[in-house]
């Protein structure tokens, strides 16, 4: 039996976060980070164990959404990062 096949938007969204990615150690390695693009000045996820509240993570979510009214972040950012957020919102 085959496998599922992923979705086109889900393809095309794993190639956006590569090509960023490439794009950001390419940034990096040349040493022109110093000038970093409005798009990294989102919410950073936390990543070092931290676990977020439910209000920070609440707070957060209205951060990005108001940088993407303002314009400083793109849509697919926006999109990931709120996914991201609102995954780990615990439901009770």
């Amino acid at each position: 039996m085959a496998g599922q096949r992923s979705s086109f938007g889900k393809l095309q969204r794993d190639r956006d976060k590569k090509a960023k990615a490439a794009a950001k150690r390419s940034r990096r390695q040349d040493g022109t980070d110093e000038s970093a693009s409005a798009e990294d000045d989102a919410p950073a996820p936390a990543s070092n164990g931290y676990q977020l509240s439910t209000p920070e993570l609440l707070e957060r979510i209205a951060e990005i959404h108001q940088q993407f009214d303002a314009g400083t972040i793109s849509y697919e950012l926006f999109e990931e990062t709120k996914a991201d957020l609102m995954s780990r919102l615990a439901v009770d």
